[in-house]
């Protein structure tokens, strides 16, 4: 067991090392708040199954049922890779709430259910934003396990935002353009 000393002093490497990626961002420290922002997710997926109500409910929740399995194994799975990389993802409720780009909302469990189903296919597209960052980066940093896998994330995210959109009478991004607060006006 390693005394209280050499574990102050890697924790301490480790938040310096956090500051230098989140100014200068790598893949690594990207791919970090996408595990934030899956774990928030799971929050919110389990916000909208147990209170979706109305003509819609009963049909949804098998589909967020499904949402929250795959958002579970994508968040262990970009954990284990992220290890494999020899990356320390968040791993504490505190180092979530400081990453995710997620927002919570507790009035969202007294609205409709399209309302429930607006809110998270806007959360895909929020989450999207830093998939799409970490991927340049990945393959910027000759990542390619770390890429391929956040390629798959933006292609399942694709697909479930249409399936929500759909259930609202939208096509895919209709209605879902985010502004990216990190990206500086060009004019």
């Amino acid at each position: 067991m390693e005394n209280t000393k050499e574990i102050e002093a890697k924790y301490q490497a480790e938040l310096k090392q956090a500051d230098i990626d989140h100014h200068k961002p790598t893949a690594g420290a990207m791919s970090g708040h996408i595990v934030a922002n899956l774990w928030y997710f799971d929050v919110k997926l389990h916000q909208a199954l147990w209170y979706l109500k109305g003509s819609e409910a009963i049909s949804l929740q098998g589909f967020y049922q499904d949402l929250i399995a795959e958002n579970r194994k994508q968040l262990d799975e970009l954990g284990t890779i992220l290890l494999d990389e020899n990356e320390l993802p968040p791993a504490t409720v505190a180092e979530y709430t400081q990453y995710t780009k997620i927002s919570e909302e507790p009035r969202l469990k007294y609205q409709t259910a399209s309302a429930i189903v607006n809110e998270t296919a806007h959360d895909f597209t929020t989450a999207n934003m830093f998939i799409d960052r970490a991927i340049i980066l990945a393959q910027r940093e000759n990542r390619p396990v770390l890429a391929d896998f956040l390629t798959k994330l933006r292609g399942y995210n694709n697909h479930q935002t249409r399936l929500l959109q759909a259930q609202l009478g939208k096509t895919a991004w209709e209605d879902l353009v985010e502004v990216d607060d990190d990206d500086e006006d060009e004019d």
